[in-house]
């Protein structure tokens, strides 16, 4: 038996993937021009697949921020926080956090991966039942491998289907911590989060929603789907990233609980790993005054979904299933979806490619995230390049045909 016969089925997804000449998993960004343009491939390419939501990897007052501290605090920790000790911005940062919720406490983790991962397999142990969404992100799933908990699986975005199960367990001992998303990755659909928390309420359930890709997109604020539903104060946990909306890289959760801080000595993905640099942190402070003070930014963002989403429904494509910043695009195979990438990318625009078994449901997607500095030129453009290689592909009809059928 060889060592890898066991993904017999991902290696020939992958070989599939390839015989397109390129590999979508392993490109190569030869320049990074801007939040919405990059040079792949020794051409201009238009980026709509980056999760870049506000555009602030460019923003002038976060690279600055970012350069100031290397010259003040070097490059990096070289060690975790408890082994190493907190710099001071890390403190900074984690009340900044916990301020902008109106939460007491936060920790910040060194990725988003790593806050869903040991914040999860942490707070659900051995005689727990830790309720996950079917959709929900791989971080979540390799929570689950790590806690001894019983796990149990909810129809995705069903309220009643949680209930079912929260019913089911009845009377038996243990917490019930139930785990959703404020917008799933690949669909780009968000969770009806008031009616989950009615269902919790019930049963005495706790509640952790993971942000990560409605922080700054949602809510009268930007703290994503909790404050939108209106149930931020029910919301026991939030797990976050900032490598979407804020532009950088690292995690956090926030909480209430006032045993919170016993997680910095039980999180093993906190406690074991190098802690963010400090360039890093101050770029993410100054992002995060960014959101506050710039709600236009998201005003600008919803204004290209719209003009995506609908441009793109309006030629036919069968699109994700409500408006959001993630649209996904629903493409009949595997091999549909991977030359229809292709031919993507040959036209100067980069998406994600997003085939089985790594979606929801099997099925084959371009996933499109959207940027609050993408102009509306370019995102008609998409929408016309779109649609061109949609006839091409036989995924929409041949407009001679379609005016042939209307007469």
């Amino acid at each position: 038996m060889g060592l890898f016969d066991r993904h017999a089925g991902l290696l020939e997804a992958y070989r599939d993937v390839r015989t397109t000449g390129y590999d979508p998993f392993q490109i190569r960004m030869e320049r990074v021009l801007s939040p919405t343009k990059a040079i792949i491939n020794g051409r201009e390419t238009l980026l709509v697949g980056t999760n870049n939501y506000f555009g602030l990897t460019f923003d002038p007052s976060c690279m600055e921020a970012a350069i100031e501290a290397i010259r003040a605090e070097g490059t990096g920790t070289t060690g975790s926080r408890i082994a190493n000790g907190s710099y001071s911005e890390h403190v900074a940062l984690e009340k900044e956090i916990a301020e902008f919720y109106g939460k007491k406490h936060c920790m910040v983790f060194t990725t988003g991966y790593q806050a869903n991962l040991g914040v999860i397999a942490t707070l659900a142990g051995q005689g727990d039942f830790l309720l996950i969404d079917a959709d929900s992100h791989a971080s979540i799933y390799d929570a689950c491998k790590m806690t001894q908990a019983e796990v149990v699986r909810f129809k995705h975005n069903d309220p009643t289907s949680l209930e079912a199960r929260l019913r089911r367990l009845g009377d038996k001992p243990g917490n019930r911590v139930v785990v959703l998303e404020g917008i799933y990755s690949m669909l780009g659909d968000s969770a009806p989060l008031r009616e989950f928390v009615d269902v919790c309420k019930k049963y005495g359930a706790y509640v952790l929603i993971d942000e990560a890709h409605s922080l700054g997109a949602l809510g009268e604020h930007g703290r994503g789907l909790c404050e939108k539903a209106g149930v931020l104060d029910d919301c026991h946990f939030i797990v976050g990233t900032f490598s979407k909306t804020l532009g950088a890289i690292g995690g956090y959760c926030v909480s209430d609980d006032p045993d919170f801080d016993i997680l910095r000595v039980t999180v093993r993905s906190y406690m074991f790993t190098a802690s963010l640099p400090p360039s890093i942190v101050a770029s993410v402070r100054q992002a995060l005054r960014v959101v506050k003070a710039r709600p236009e930014l998201r005003t600008q963002l919803w204004d290209n979904v719209a003009t995506l989403y609908d441009g793109l429904k309006a030629q036919g494509f069968t699109l994700g299933p409500e408006h959001g910043p993630v649209v996904g695009v629903h493409l009949p195979d595997r091999m549909t979806a991977i030359g229809f990438w292709r031919a993507m990318l040959d036209a100067g625009i980069y998406v994600n490619v997003a085939v089985p078994p790594a979606t929801p449901n099997g099925v084959s997607l371009l996933r499109c995230s959207l940027c609050a500095v993408h102009t509306k030129e370019q995102l008609d453009h998409m929408v016309e390049v779109m649609t061109g290689i949609g006839r091409q592909f036989g995924v929409l009809p041949d407009k001679q045909l379609r005016a042939a059928g209307a007469r």
